[in-house]
This record gives structure tokens, sequence and C-alpha cells, in this order.
């Protein structure tokens, strides 16, 4: 499998660097596309399907490839992979529930090959701001395919304008549903690892009252008041304009202890002042474990790239194409290094590589279970057998 990135500003841009791409008779059959909800995916996806490629997209918090990173543009990996080899599935949730959808996505990937692997995007908000629940698609995909299974992926994206986000394939986009490329896990290799880089601080830490998405207490007092009081915003706690999500949780989320050697982030959204409650992005059950944190330091590129070099080495397997999706907190917290981590992966693989900055991962943490993540850095490589 031969694959090659590009990337444009305009639909013009794609044609032009379509155009461009096949002079050397390379011939895609796939496109991955991430793109900006200012873009007209539309018209994207008709330039390409006139080309005789498949589609599966996803709208962005920003996208990337080898050497260009950018907002409110255009991002897509060519893949010149067999038919053969791949399926594109979009399932729009509609009245039915996660559960439901997933349980559809996973019947219909196993009837197309006994031995499926997945890229997957989902929404991320929808047109009410309303986050997608992750955490379920996550637990309700592993049960209906298998925890053996691999699937990797993230949130659909806005530009951060919490407006509505979309996943898409030629003719049929939805703001509610799940994209999948579902590929022969039996003719492609898929490997992957999500990972932060956040660093815990202080204490372990105990959620003592929850309901859902609520936290009220922690050991014993009220979360809000605790968590404003460690970070030195004391004086913001009856403050019903603070912004919670953009000015602290984005760099200080909760280090939870899954009890299996694996962590998660999750962070507060907001403070409901009514219940007198953090509102965290995920559920957080009472007594379950986490500390508070600091923002990863400028190591955070050396350990992103030893942990990803340690798996290369281990598989002893080169990659023909590289994904990442990378959670949209990462940029502001990071700065140029984010980039320096893209582009790190791609030179690590040698290979060319497209991404998008997302409202939710979806992988493995290395030697893990699958998670939905927040706050990640997940890659995946595509090496045809």
């Amino acid at each position: 499998m031969n694959a090659k990135s590009i990337q444009g500003k305009s639909v013009a841009d794609i044609q032009t660097a379509l155009a461009k791409s096949i002079v050397d008779g390379f011939k895609p059959s796939l496109a991955i596309i991430f793109i900006s909800i200012k873009q007209d995916r539309k018209a994207v996806a008709e330039l390409l399907h006139q080309n005789g490629i498949d589609i599966m997209g996803a709208t962005s918090c920003g996208e990337f490839i080898n050497g260009h990173q950018s907002e409110g543009e255009i991002a897509i990996l060519l893949l010149n992979l067999t038919k053969e080899s791949y399926s594109i599935l979009v399932e729009e949730i509609g009245d039915k529930t996660i559960q439901e959808t997933a349980t559809q996505l996973a019947e219909a990937a196993i009837r197309k090959f006994p031995n499926p692997s997945l890229l997957l995007c989902s929404n991320g908000v929808n047109g009410e701001g309303e986050l997608f629940d992750g955490v379920t698609l996550v637990s309700s995909l592993e049960k209906a395919i298998g925890s053996h299974r691999l699937f990797y992926g993230g949130m659909a994206g806005d530009d951060m304008t919490f407006t509505g986000s979309y996943v898409f394939t030629y003719g049929k986009e939805t703001n509610f549903g799940i994209a999948a490329l579902v590929l022969d896990a039996d003719k492609v290799l898929v490997q992957g690892m999500a990972i932060t880089g956040w660093k815990p601080m202080g204490i372990s830490r105990k959620v003592t009252k929850s309901k859902g998405n609520l936290i009220y207490t922690i050991d014993g007092k009220p979360a809000t008041e605790m968590y404003l009081k460690y970070l030195g915003k004391s004086e913001k706690l009856d403050d019903r304009h603070f912004d919670v999500f953009q000015e602290l949780s984005i760099q200080y989320p909760f280090i939870v202890d899954r009890g299996d050697g694996e962590t998660l982030l999750k962070s507060p959204s907001r403070i409901d002042h009514a219940e007198k409650a953090l509102v965290m992005d995920m559920e957080m059950q009472e007594r379950d474990m986490f500390r508070f944190s600091v923002p990863p330091d400028f190591d955070i590129v050396e350990e992103v790239i030893k942990q990803a070099t340690e798996l290369k080495n281990a598989s002893k397997a080169d990659a023909d194409a590289l994904l990442i999706f990378s959670c949209a907190g990462r940029p502001p917290v990071l700065g140029p290094l984010v980039t320096l981590e893209n582009e790190g992966l791609a030179a690590l693989w040698e290979t060319p590589m497209a991404g998008f900055f997302t409202y939710g991962e979806y992988g493995r943490a290395k030697n893990g279970k699958q998670h939905f993540h927040s706050g990640a850095c997940c890659w995946v490589t595509l090496t045809e057998k």
C-alpha cells in the first residue's frame, strides 16, 4: 500500500494537490479527510468521488499533515489500498441509543470481515453543544465486536465553536452518529497507542459523592471548592461567568487511577452552581481514586516518541501510513510542542501522515485496554500485509 498526504485552504487547492499526487501513477482508492466546518466538505467529497476515490471524513478543531499544521483548512490522507481490504460504514444514531448503534456497526463490520479492525470517528458535539458519550460507545462497541479487536479514532470537532460536528462519507453525513473505516485485519496490520503526558501532583484523592457526570464531594469536602482552592482560584467560586473549561480544565485535568495499572484523564467542564457540583466530561463514580495534575513538561515529546519507538521495535514492522488523533486541548497547553510531537511520530515511522485535533480520542494505552480518552495523543499505523 502506498500513501500520500495533501492539504489545502479550499476545494480548488485540494483539486490541484490531488492532480499533483497522481502524476507519478499513484492511484488512490481511499481518502481519509479531516476538514474544518468552514470548508465545503460536500464539494471535497464530490471531487474525490469523481476521481473514483472512496472517502471517510470528520470535521476538525485543526488539522495537519507532514510539515503543515493548520486551522480552518483541509487535510487528507490518500491510500491505494485494495478495495477488498476495507469497507466504509456510517451509522446515524437518530432515535436509537449509542449502544444499539454500536452493536449494529459491530455486526456489520463482522459480516464484512471475520477479523475486522476499525478506524472510527464519532461526532464530538451536537447542535446544542452537548458532548457525545464516548465512554458508552467504547464499552458497547467492545462488547459487541470483542475485546480483542482493535479500534482507534477520535471525536469530530467544529473549530472549538461547540455548534455541531459532522462525520461523513460520500452522499451521507450525520451530526449524531459514527463513521468507521473497517479493515480486514488479515490483510492490514493496525498498530497504535494513546498517550497523554500529564503528570500527577499531590496525594491521591477519592470521589466521595457523585451522580453521573456530577461530583459533589472529594474526600468528604465540596468538590468545586477543593478544585478551585487547589489551583489558587478560590475567588472564582461564586463567579457564574467563570469558564472552568477554558481557564483551568484543559491544563489541569484529573488523573484517574483505573486500578489496572492504567490512568485516564477526566476534566471538569463547568460548575453546576444549582447543584454545587463539578460537571465532568466523563462520569466518575464514588470511590474512584485520582490525583490532581500539572501540565506536561518539555519532555513530553521525548516520552511519546520513546513509547512509539518501543512498540515499533517490538513489532519489527514498518508502516505504510500514519493517522494521529490529538486532543484539541493539547495545542493550548503544549504550544509548538504539539507540532514536534506529530512530526516526530511521522519521522519515526517514515511515512505519510494526516491527523486532526479532536474532542476526544479512542484507543489503547501501551499494553492496555480499550478506552475513551481526554487529552491524549492517539496515533495509529497501517501496514498492508
